[in-house]
């Protein structure tokens, strides 16, 4: 009987590489397909490092350990072991599989509806590039027969690692006197961060514990989450209230008024304690990062860890500290760089802990002190749910033609364009500097909006104006 490929075995399964990792319905993660990626990913390493041993990690979704039972099956079918460490949060396990110079899986769909999950990979040095992607689709080896036994015990390894990056850093003392609130939901990382907070000093009050996987997208906060917040906050007296995505590499956290942060106003702040020389952000976080004159280079990319990640090699050549933020507010560590005197390991991946951590350990007077101290301009974004992906495309494509004739067809006849970024999807600057910024999402059937103006009520005007009339065109 002819061994298949396991390149055809991916092609043809429906799942695909987004801006962050391979995703897909739960269904079309059939044995199979978990398998050939992981397979492939395997093979791809082997081209540039040597191991024996692989590390693997989940998120809360239902679907989560039945796909690592089988990517954990691929993997010793060809010889390869697996430390698994069960539910931690995706940072985590890159920091314990880098500092052991091995590849690593999670297994994670990251903040999309739980019928759908993902893959995210990383090398022994850090996630994995777009020319890595490339080499997995067309990776030529078999897919060899495999039993699929269940899932190993679980290491704390991982955990106590993570926790310990940045525990070493700081007394007991850093966040004596302040209340912060956990929101819980589902996140990967709900059972270390109370920890974590607490050996730093903090009084921490649990909050949102949810037995079902609640998908939070922290570029799009629902205003249910945006309610809940600011009553958590009456009731509890917070300080703060800190939050992430469904497998904790992207923050969200609320000032002591129980408003959620932007995520790129949080990168700002983190960056700005750290003493960051260097940035690189994607193209759609907010422009005052260039206004602040605090950075002695900034590097606009594509929207997409793997694009922030590209730039870093070549900026470290040129500056002593590289870091970098989404605008959904993960953070990545370009260099090592120094903090309270000590040295923290580049992380280039997203992290949630360390720009809350930055900014709890910054706000003496509150959070919003520190956010009102930043030039004003206020982005806003949301998401247009199941919207073809092939719609967005030709939406953007009319746009990218004849952007007046869009402009008008979205609602706004009455504003002239003095710029038309395409970078990634569609960006218009308008004659007022106010941005309005069209792309189709690389994790779902979803059109994202993003915009820019000098106050949230006319950032929301644009969003939410653009996502209701991008249904009628």
């Amino acid at each position: 009987m002819t061994q298949v490929s396991v390149s055809q075995v991916i092609n043809e399964s429906g799942v695909a590489f987004g801006t962050s990792g391979a995703r897909g319905l739960v269904t079309d993660f059939k044995p199979e397909v978990c398998a050939a990626f992981t397979l492939a990913f395997i093979q791809v390493m082997q081209q540039s490092f040597g191991f024996d041993r692989l590390a693997i990690a989940i998120d809360n979704r239902p679907s989560s350990p039945d796909i690592a039972a089988a990517c954990i099956a691929a993997a010793k079918a060809v010889g390869i072991e697996v430390d698994y460490y069960g539910v931690i949060p995706t940072p985590a396990l890159a920091v314990t599989s880098m500092a052991d110079n091995i590849p690593a899986i999670m297994v994670t769909g990251s903040h999309i509806p739980f019928d759908r999950n993902g893959l995210k990979f990383y090398r022994p040095d850090g996630e994995i590039s777009k020319a890595d992607e490339l080499a997995i689709l067309v990776a030529n080896v078999a897919l060899p027969a495999f039993t699929i036994k269940g899932l190993p015990n679980v290491s704390m390894r991982a955990t106590e690692a993570y926790i310990a990056r940045y525990l070493d850093l700081y007394d007991g003392n850093l966040l004596s006197g302040k209340r912060i609130g956990i929101y819980e939901h589902s996140s990967a990382g709900r059972d270390l961060y109370a920890s974590l907070f607490e050996q730093l000093g903090a009084t921490v009050i649990s909050l949102g514990r949810s037995d079902s996987f609640v998908p939070i997208d922290t570029e799009a906060v629902a205003l249910a989450d945006i309610e809940m917040a600011q009553a958590w906050q009456k009731e509890h007296h917070l300080d703060a209230l800190f939050s992430t995505d469904g497998d904790g590499d992207r923050p969200l956290v609320a000032d002591e008024n129980g408003e959620w942060l932007r995520g790129d106003i949080l990168g700002v702040l983190c960056s700005q304690a750290m003493k960051v020389e260097s940035l690189v952000v994607p193209v759609s976080c907010n422009t005052m990062i260039e206004a602040l004159n605090q950075f002695k280079h900034v590097e606009r990319t594509k929207i997409g860890s793997p694009y922030v990640i590209a730039e870093f090699a070549k900026l470290a050549n040129s500056y002593a500290s590289v870091a970098g933020f989404e605008a959904n507010g993960g953070y990545l560590l370009g260099t090592d760089m120094f903090v309270n005197g000590k040295i923290i390991k580049a992380l280039p991946t997203r992290d949630a802990v360390l720009p809350a951590l930055m900014l709890f350990a910054a706000s003496g007077k509150g959070i919003s002190h520190l956010v009102s101290a930043l030039p004003k301009r206020v982005t806003y974004s949301d998401r247009e749910k199941d919207f073809a992906t092939e719609k967005s495309l030709s939406l953007l494509e009319r746009g990218k033609d004849n952007p007046v004739d869009l402009l008008k067809n979205l609602g706004f006849s009455n504003n002239g364009i003095k710029h038309v970024d395409v970078t990634d999807g569609l960006r218009i600057i308008l004659e007022n500097d106010d941005v309005l910024h069209l792309r189709p999402s690389g994790n779902a059937p979803e059109l994202r909006c993003y915009a820019e103006s000098t106050d949230i009520q006319s950032a929301k005007f644009y969003v939410d104006t653009a996502l209701t009339n991008a249904r009628k065109i």
